[in-house]
């Protein structure tokens, strides 16, 4: 993959970031809360955003790299049964091990007051510039899709659909089964 697209995802990061700035500044969220983490369970990704996480993972040494995969299996299991399911990136102390490279999902979240298990309240304003960047995001990624990180996750760490993505080649029908099935978007037609 072309390093351009990853500083151009770090850019709209940023730019989001910018953004929200004055909106964040009233959020109730704190090192360690990890409310969103656990509870809300929802942790879409792109598969752009998945392959800095994987080449990320791949890093790690063992048990900690065996440790994640079960994890990451762990929750495609509970997305599977409609449960919501821990991110797997969560460590013990409910602090983040992937915390520079988080994907959107995660960075989009705040909350203006402490969530205790309820879903997170969020300035209508921001929530608009979230979704917008969203969009920025599926289009940068046009060659690729969207979905659970853990589904994500499972299909990139499949050699050859991680090698056709980095190729920039586009094959939907490779995955068409495990995409209708798991909800799997495909960027360039929820882009636009």
């Amino acid at each position: 993959m072309k390093i351009e697209k990853r500083k151009k995802l770090k850019e709209l990061y940023n730019q989001y970031e910018e953004d929200v700035a004055e909106f964040k500044k009233s959020a109730a969220c704190v090192k360690g809360c990890a409310d969103c983490c656990i509870d809300v369970g929802n942790i879409d990704i792109t598969t752009l955003e998945g392959i800095i996480i994987h080449d990320r993972g791949a890093t790690f040494e063992e048990p900690l790299k065996s440790e994640i995969k079960a994890r990451l299996a762990l929750n495609k299991m509970q997305r599977e049964n409609v449960r919501l399911s821990r991110c797997a990136f969560l460590k013990a102390d409910k602090t983040c091990m992937i915390y520079d490279i988080r994907p959107f999902s995660c960075r989009r979240l705040y909350s203006v007051k402490k969530c205790d298990g309820a879903s997170p309240t969020i300035h209508r304003q921001a929530l608009n510039l979230a979704n917008q960047t969203v969009k920025k995001i599926q289009r940068l990624d046009s060659s690729g899709y969207s979905g659970h990180i853990s589904y994500i996750l499972f299909l990139l760490d499949k050699e050859e659909f991680r090698k056709l993505y980095l190729r920039g080649k586009f094959k939907p029908q490779k995955i068409a089964d495990f995409g209708r099935s798991h909800g799997i978007l495909i960027n360039r037609s929820v882009s636009r």
